[in-house]
């Protein structure tokens, strides 16, 4: 099977956002999801990890809510079984950088569980209900909500 997540961010929707991001974080910041189906306009930041088996920068666009303690991101990889390679490189890592608008910063990571897990992934399944959708179609695999928090 053909990885469409890894092909759509070297030269789809996913690379022309994050170019559009990185050029003008405040036009990139917002996504308009409605071309893809979704609700429309969503907040999104910019994730850069290292490779763990490249070694190279990577950037990925994902959908982000606040939360006391920082942002949430949802590794859904629109419900395939498997996470998404940017999962991967992020726990391979003690910190990653978040863009977030124009602003660049360091964060520390962690996978939010239990009661933390159940209330993030409500706020973000209201912003993004696919979210929901995707979780059903993931197989046995529980979508980790990893929150980052600045340092």
């Amino acid at each position: 099977m053909v990885d469409l997540a890894k092909k759509a961010s070297d030269s789809g929707w996913i690379a022309q956002h994050r170019a559009q991001y990185l050029k003008d974080g405040e036009a990139g910041h917002l996504w308009d999801s409605s071309s893809l189906g979704g609700p429309g306009l969503l907040p999104t930041l910019l994730l850069f990890t290292i490779g763990r088996k490249t070694g190279e920068e990577r950037i990925m666009p994902l959908i982000y809510g606040e939360v006391n303690s920082g942002y949430a991101i949802i590794a859904s990889k629109g419900g395939f079984p498997s996470h998404p390679g940017w999962y991967h490189n992020l726990m391979a890592q003690e910190r990653v950088k978040l863009q977030v608008k124009n602003k660049q910063f360091e964060a520390t990571t962690r996978i939010a569980e239990g009661e933390e897990r159940q209330k993030i992934w409500e706020q973000m399944a209201e912003i993004y209900p696919p979210y929901n959708d995707y979780q059903k179609s993931a197989d046995e695999r529980v979508i980790p909500v990893i929150v980052c928090e600045r340092v």
